[in-house]
């Protein structure tokens, strides 16, 4: 490595893309294109990154694998900065290998997490869990280490594990401190305060309440009846019943927790569950057979009793009924609690769910896209919808672009 090399690499390192340009601008060798791309990268300029970083991996020969493998693993990271995930993970996996064959583990450890983070923002988040779990932390870069540690709490703040992703955003912290990246400090920061927000309200006996995360997971692991208007099912304890293909059982289980411990009118749950104002003998016939469905799949959790009225929810035990609904009112707020899970939901199921039209769930959905509240991946049938993930990650400062490419 030549020294005009050396030192736009060193540059990178530090922060200075456009020291770093200065240096090899106007150079066409492998070496030199590969510093550019990732100081164009760093720039935010992905889509000229990502060529450069492809002239460089074809300008390198064959027995200078580990410099393409170390372009393969620059270019991932840009196309992650460019949420363009429908490449096939094959190349950075095999870049992974050739990185760990050749002795390079902090890239062949980045070049895993690029792979966990596409997970995650795919909506894959048990394998991106098994992924990361295979990453040792302890190996990597203060910088690194506090994506690794932002990764972590998405998926737990995911699967409403608040203790454990407090104590990955932690580490995150004191990892991006000691990096001294504003960017990263802030996205650590951003992500920690969104433990401290209302993510929910708790309904019960006519008295709301918001709630943050940490006490959603107390509400559901107390033992208590929840109808979650969030995820759409029916909790209590370890039992769960999902129901949101079910709109209807969704919407009379709504409305018996509403009005616990007193009863419903037969006609008020017509009215909400059919949308009609002028029942007959159809409708409480319907409605019969609803609520026969409802009971069937509530019976571990509660009974639905007839009384005079209509009908009431009675749970097991001494168990309190408490509904769960999104910290604000609206379709939309309905759309975002659906996909907070970090799941992929196709259009047509969001629409079930929540008993709407699929064209009034994609006017929804086009407008929240525009506020970068939610996402989409793939095209036509194959289009699937997810949350936006809790931090953004600062991408184009992690790439590898202290080590020597020759």
């Amino acid at each position: 490595m030549d020294s005009m090399v050396a030192a736009a690499a060193r540059a990178l390192a530090g922060g200075d893309a456009l020291g770093a340009l200065k240096r090899v601008s106007l150079r066409e060798d492998p070496p030199a294109l590969a510093l550019r791309g990732i100081a164009m990268a760093q720039l935010g300029e992905h889509p000229r990154a990502r060529e450069l970083l492809r002239r460089a991996a074809r300008g390198f020969g064959a027995h200078e694998a580990l410099s393409r493998a170390r372009c393969v693993v620059a270019e991932a990271e840009v196309a992650l900065a460019m949420r363009d995930l429908g490449g096939s993970p094959r190349a950075l996996l095999a870049a992974s290998a050739t990185l760990e064959a050749h002795a390079d583990r902090a890239n062949a450890q980045q070049s895993r997490l690029i792979a966990a983070r596409r997970l995650l923002l795919l909506g894959r988040l048990d394998e991106a869990a098994a992924a990361l779990a295979a990453i040792d932390a302890r190996t990597l870069p203060p910088s690194l280490r506090a994506v690794a540690g932002l990764a972590e709490a998405e998926v737990a703040l995911r699967s409403l594990r608040t203790a454990t992703a407090r104590a990955a955003l932690d580490r995150a912290r004191e990892a991006a401190d000691q990096a001294r990246v504003p960017a990263l400090i802030a996205e650590v920061a951003e992500a920690l305060a969104a433990l401290d927000r209302p993510a929910a309200r708790r309904a019960s006996g006519g008295v709301q309440q918001a709630l943050r995360l940490d006490e959603v997971e107390a509400l559901l692991a107390s033992g208590a009846l929840v109808v979650d208007a969030c995820r759409h099912g029916l909790r209590a304890g370890d039992l769960w019943r999902s129901l949101a293909r079910r709109p209807v059982l969704f919407v009379l289980a709504c409305a018996l927790a509403e009005a616990w411990p007193g009863d419903v009118e037969r006609d008020a749950l017509i009215a909400r569950a059919f949308r009609t104002r002028r029942p007959d003998e159809t409708h409480r016939a319907r409605l019969r057979v609803e609520i026969g469905r409802l009971r069937a799949l509530a019976a571990p959790m509660a009974r639905i009793e007839a009384s005079a009225r209509g009908f009431a929810l009675v749970p097991h035990g001494a168990r309190e009924v408490v509904l769960l609904q999104p910290p604000i009112d609206g379709e939309q707020a309905s759309l975002l609690a659906l996909l907070a899970d970090g799941a992929a939901w196709s259009t047509s199921a969001l629409a079930l769910a929540l008993g709407a039209s699929q064209r009034t769930v994609q006017r929804a959905l086009a407008e929240l896209q525009a506020q970068s509240r939610v996402r989409s991946i793939g095209r036509a049938r194959a289009q699937r919808w997810l949350a936006p993930p809790l931090a953004e990650f600062t991408t184009i400062l992690l790439l590898p672009a202290a080590l020597p490419l020759t």
